[in-house]
């Protein structure tokens, strides 16, 4: 059986609408209507022990209500999350044991006490043995790097210390399931990276299960081996990373320095199905191979643009999620 099922789940927003103008303001106080906000419309899926998977869509996709929902803090409108074949509803106590959270713009950490006197608290919360405590502890602060400022108070602690410390925080009752909720945003490069690797290591280490949200796409190429996308409430693909990697595996990308005289219309005379994109001090030629002469195009930018300077590579999972995007909108209209 799967470790998480998901099942027919919704959940609708009540908002209340407001008229212009302060006299408008007022009537809403006395006799309010509601429109309903669709935020997530009837998904399925299931997630097996072990995985990393990608939950990604644009702002207002429904990931972060999705999550919330699985982690029993927002109550569906329909359907049930099962953890374990255990409601997370009707188990929440028992079932919030077992997971972790890692929101990316809050923190579980107390702000005014030292490091180390929050994870001691978040031991007696989640009943943790002094052996495993111990065992735990030290892993997590050799991994993430922690004990350099474990004696600080959480907020004299920099932006990438402080989602270091939260990310040990969740992982301290050792859970079988891991959701985050865009844990590297606004982290620089190298926080990042030590970030991507510890999520590795514990799934290594753990079998850990992992949720994970996020708008870098580097996170999702580098940990995910499968990732379900999600636009408007409703799951627009589930399945392996490579497999849609593959499917839209004829989509090119050429980039090549930014020159004077750069004329897009010459282009677009060759082939109007190539997307121009520019890039700081790159431009970027994006197009199908069923539809451009890979050869001929080469063939313009050498003789006719005089570029020596270029690179070729294959769609990114950003790219390949505005194309499923795309789709999606062809087929409403």
């Amino acid at each position: 059986m799967p470790l998480i099922e998901v099942k027919n789940l919704s959940k609708t927003f009540k908002k209340p609408i407001r008229g212009n103008g302060l006299g408008s303001m007022i009537k809403t106080l006395f006799s309010r209507k509601y429109q309903d906000i669709e935020a997530v419309k009837n998904i399925s899926f299931n997630i097996e022990q072990g995985e990393i998977v990608g939950y990604i869509g644009a702002n207002g996709a429904g990931k972060s209500t999705t999550i919330k929902m699985m982690c029993g803090i927002l109550f569906p409108s329909e359907g049930e999350v099962l953890i374990d074949q255990k409601s997370v509803l009707k188990h929440r106590k028992e079932i919030n044991q077992e997971i972790g959270v890692v929101f990316g713009q809050k923190t579980q950490l107390w702000w005014d006490i030292p490091l180390i006197e929050t994870f001691k608290i978040l031991k007696s919360v989640y009943r943790v043995s002094d052996e495993d405590f111990e065992e735990r502890f030290n892993y997590l602060c050799d991994l993430l790097d922690l004990k350099s400022f474990m004696n600080q108070n959480v907020r004299s602690l920099s932006l990438g210390q402080r989602m270091r410390a939260d990310f040990a925080a969740s992982l301290i009752h050792n859970p079988k399931i891991l959701y985050l909720d865009e844990p590297t945003i606004g982290l620089d490069v190298l926080v990042k990276d030590k970030i991507r690797k510890a999520i590795k290591e514990l799934n290594r280490h753990y079998n850990t299960t992992v949720i994970l949200t996020t708008h870098d796409m580097k996170d999702i190429e580098e940990l995910c081996s499968r990732i379900i996308i999600i636009d408007k409430g409703k799951i627009l693909y589930d399945g392996n990373l490579e497999s849609i990697k593959y499917q839209f595996g004829n989509i090119k990308n050429i980039v090549f320095p930014f020159f004077e005289g750069f004329d897009e219309q010459r282009i677009k005379l060759f082939c109007e199905k190539i997307t121009i994109e520019k890039l700081e001090n790159n431009i970027k030629l994006s197009f199908s191979l069923n539809d451009v002469d890979l050869d001929a195009l080469l063939l313009i930018l050498i003789e006719e643009y005089k570029i020596s300077d270029f690179k070729i590579f294959d769609i990114g999972i950003e790219e390949i999620t505005k194309e499923l995007y795309a789709q999606n909108e062809e087929i409403k209209e």
